[in-house]
């Protein structure tokens, strides 16, 4: 048995997902998730479905840089959990209704949809089992041709995006078009860390070469909890009219199907030994043109890294006062 860390677990697509790999009964399933109530909860209903004990819930805020670096200390620190075989970075916000910012001052998107796995991900590369797999949750929108009723990605860089008022063009955008356009860029990111983390795997000469990294996107999933910030019409649409064209609308998926998908590149022996890349639902496809730019990717990655306050200690990875890191 091995275990799995799927961030937002509790809900959604991340509770379809542990759903799912509870159901193999091969999994010690790790909800992580901001509120240590829900968190129960969520472990309390995959139990009355299943009967199954190898699961618990840790508390993680992936808008607190403390509350990550917390929980990799407590998950370290545990003696009693079966190697981790995989981790699932799968929450994500969208905000539209204001400007908002994390507990340390990064625009609440950016900071909790990437930085926040970023940082997480990193933390928890020394946990790992040499065959270990590592799947980011992206979306379609993240690709300019598939972003229909959302603004294309605007790639700044990441301090730009950490801190928006920094660039000019971005704080004219009403705070609706803001928060979608902070989500779709997002998406991007989590894309390229995709690559740029596969890439930076190789570089090691140590059994960290094992460690795949894939990028998800599970389609268009009305009745979640993503349009909790959009107006009461947007919602009653997002949440009764889209489930009912789901059969007739491509790539607009049920979140139990969805999840099914999430957790199948977590368990298919077929996916060993595949890594940076793309998937739409079980599909591999390409993702965007701008998200296989490598030196973007590369200056994205140390930027983050310093947003973050990355350590040598804290990640086998190259830091961006190395050497490795240029040849990434």
């Amino acid at each position: 048995m091995k275990s799995v860390i799927i961030t937002g677990g509790n809900s959604g697509l991340g509770f379809e997902c542990a759903r799912a790999l509870v159901e193999t009964r091969e999994w010690y399933v790790i909800v992580a998730c901001r509120d240590p109530e829900r968190g129960r909860e969520a472990i309390k209903r995959l139990y009355a479905r299943s009967w199954y004990k190898p699961m618990e819930a840790m508390v993680l805020d992936l808008g607190s840089m403390a509350s990550i670096r917390t929980f990799a200390a407590n998950y370290a620190a545990r003696g009693d959990l079966p190697p981790l075989g995989a981790l699932v970075c799968n929450a994500g916000t969208q905000v539209v209704a204001k400007r908002t910012q994390t507990a340390d001052g990064f625009e609440t998107t950016f900071g909790v949809n990437h930085l926040g796995h970023f940082l997480l991900a990193n933390l928890m590369l020394r946990q790992m089992e040499p065959q270990a797999r590592i799947i980011f949750v992206s979306s379609g929108t993240h690709d300019p041709s598939q972003t229909t009723g959302m603004p294309a990605p605007r790639l700044l860089t990441a301090r730009e995006l950490a801190y928006p008022e920094r660039n000019a063009e971005t704080m004219r955008e009403s705070p609706g078009q803001f928060g979608r356009r902070a989500y779709t860029t997002s998406k991007l990111c989590n894309v390229m860390c995709t690559y740029e983390m596969s890439r930076r795997l190789r570089l090691e000469e140590s059994n960290l070469q094992g460690i795949t990294v894939n990028a998800f996107d599970p389609g268009l999933m009305p009745a979640t909890g993503l349009a909790r910030d959009y107006s009461g019409f947007m919602r009653f649409a997002w949440n009764y009219v889209l489930p009912v064209l789901r059969p007739f609308v491509p790539h607009v998926n049920s979140v139990r199907h969805s999840g099914k998908a999430l957790a199948s590149l977590v368990t298919d022996p077929k996916l060993e030994r595949t890594t940076a890349k793309y998937f739409q639902g079980y599909k591999e496809e390409p993702s965007s043109t701008e998200s296989y730019e490598r030196d973007r990717a590369a200056a994205l990655w140390q930027q983050s890294a310093e947003l973050v306050h990355l350590t040598r200690e804290e990640t086998p990875l190259p830091l961006p006062s190395d050497s490795r890191a240029s040849a990434a």
